[in-house]
């Protein structure tokens, strides 16, 4: 019946194979969440990577012109195989350098799918302090909480955006300090918040703080690994003794206990 579902289909070489490739490994992706069902789903980003040559064929796939096309034919496929989007569900599809690594990769194509829940669960709560290590801010340590709200990042304290709109940098690096490390920080940067559905505070790049901008790059105690975000979509769970660097040398300190 359904015959873009057929597993042995080829590698997309067309804008109809490759939006039936996108389709099924959506679906697929979809029927994992919750057991099959997508009551809890509150809307999902498509991620896509590919080069400028493809670009074109990509677009077309997904009704780049009309975006929600793209959406009634998941909504459809959703119908179809029985799992319960709510209404009111969202569709992100984004061009990114590079997939983001908590999206998961789809088979068959250059792009990852990133599915946003809802629960329902009780207010968590939750103290933490960010601490700087290099570069020069107007403290020291920032306590932060899981009332504090969206907690920005950047050059200035009060910084003019590209729309002409200003944002007040709740940690905020003076750009007139004398210190190098500052210069490389961008005016809206990057922001920290806190998910209760995790528990966690989470860091997340604004506008100024992806390439071909500025950078953030996180080192975690844990694993030693080296993180860097790539999107303003997705963030990057804060662990204890996390250092993100911003730009090239700035360089913050994450931490439940207070250092000072």
């Amino acid at each position: 019946m359904f015959e873009i579902f057929n597993t042995d289909a080829e590698s997309p070489q067309d804008v109809k194979s490759l939006r039936d490739a996108l389709l099924r490994s959506i679906k697929e992706e979809l029927q994992v969440v919750e057991g099959g069902e997508g009551k809890h789903i509150r809307g999902l980003q498509l991620f896509i990577t590919c080069s400028e040559n493809e670009k074109h064929v990509y677009e077309s796939a997904v009704y780049s012109e009309e975006p929600t096309l793209f959406k009634q034919e998941i909504q459809r496929i959703a119908d179809d195989f029985a799992i319960d989007l709510p209404s009111g569900w969202t569709l992100e599809v984004t061009f990114e350098e590079t997939l983001p690594p908590e999206a998961k990769k789809l088979s068959e194509v250059h792009a990852a799918l990133f599915i946003k829940t809802r629960k329902q669960t009780i207010q968590k709560s939750g103290i933490a302090y960010i601490k700087i290590l290099s570069g020069q801010a107007e403290k020291e340590e920032y306590e932060i909480n899981s009332v504090s709200g969206k907690i920005t990042i950047g050059r200035e304290k009060r910084a003019q955006t590209d729309d002409g709109f200003f944002r007040i940098n709740t940690i905020a690096f003076p750009g007139d300090c004398g210190n190098d490390c500052n210069k490389y920080i961008s005016r809206q940067h990057a922001h920290v918040e806190w998910n209760n559905d995790a528990g966690c505070f989470m860091i997340f790049a604004d506008e100024g703080g992806v390439p071909p901008k500025n950078k953030i790059k996180i080192k975690s105690v844990e694993d030693d690994n080296l993180i860097k975000l790539n999107s303003t979509h997705i963030g990057h769970r804060l662990k204890e003794g996390d250092q993100i660097i911003l730009g090239e040398t700035a360089v913050i300190e994450f931490s439940t206990s207070a250092q000072s």
